[in-house]
């Protein structure tokens, strides 16, 4: 359902939230300060509006009360600035915000005074750098609850033209790995809750829920896995 959201705060996070927002199709109004902020955002958002968010004033004046969303957006240089644009945006009765958090202790305070939803997107980088930054075969990693997570992982080459079953993939007691393939990504589609005999070809990428250590041990494993089997017209491919 489209949404009409207010963006207040243009640095790298909100201008990447505010663009795509409005990529999406919800009406977006962009606030900030600098001119030249506003001046870039113009065109990747509905309204993009040079004002300080700290003033209840011009916040009424831009009717964001009216808004369904507001995203709090402020850097973390600017954490007394979010505090106070999050208590105006309460007091004037929006319906929902999003407010950005430098720390724990900034989230604390916000959410006390009446933000809805706080984001750490610092800290969520640095969990996710952490993560993919040792292992060239993993693509992507998003922590669900303390040492649990979902993650996108190249498989190993000799996975492929194996059977998620073959390789210990599967379900029930044929899963020596205790991670659950979620999905494939084979190209630009997707084979979402891939059956046992589902072969692992070359270009792939799985989506598998499980625990850190689980899912960091899986290339280990895998080495003990029979050399990939060339069909016709195919290659194996070798460990560059």
């Amino acid at each position: 359902m489209k949404k009409q959201v207010c963006v207040i705060g243009l640095g790298r996070f909100g201008a990447t939230v505010a663009r795509e927002l409005y990529q999406a199709g919800h009406d977006v109004l962009a606030i900030d300060i600098d001119e030249a902020k506003i001046q870039e955002a113009l065109g990747h958002v509905t309204y993009a509006v040079r004002a300080d968010a700290t003033n209840e004033t011009v916040l009424k004046e831009l009717d964001v009360a009216d808004f369904d969303v507001a995203v709090v957006a402020l850097g973390n240089d600017n954490t007394q600035s979010s505090i106070l644009v999050t208590s105006l945006l309460k007091s004037i009765d929006l319906p929902f915000i999003i407010a950005r958090a430098a720390d724990e202790l900034h989230g604390d305070i916000l959410e006390r005074i009446g933000a809805d939803k706080i984001v750490f997107p610092e800290m969520e980088s640095a969990r996710r750098a952490a993560h993919i930054g040792f292992d060239s075969g993993v693509v992507d990693y998003m922590p669900i609850i303390p040492n649990f997570g979902i993650t996108k992982i190249h498989p190993p080459e000799q996975m492929f033209r194996h059977t998620l079953q073959e390789v210990g993939l599967g379900g029930g007691s044929g899963n020596k790995y205790d991670i659950s393939v979620i999905a494939i990504r084979r190209g630009r589609s997707y084979v979402l809750n891939p059956a046992q005999d589902e072969e692992i070809k070359p270009g792939d990428v799985l989506i598998v829920a499980g625990t850190n250590e689980h899912v960091g041990h899986l290339y280990d494993l895998a080495r003990d896995l029979p050399p990939p089997v060339p069909t016709e017209n195919s290659e194996v491919r070798t460990a560059s």
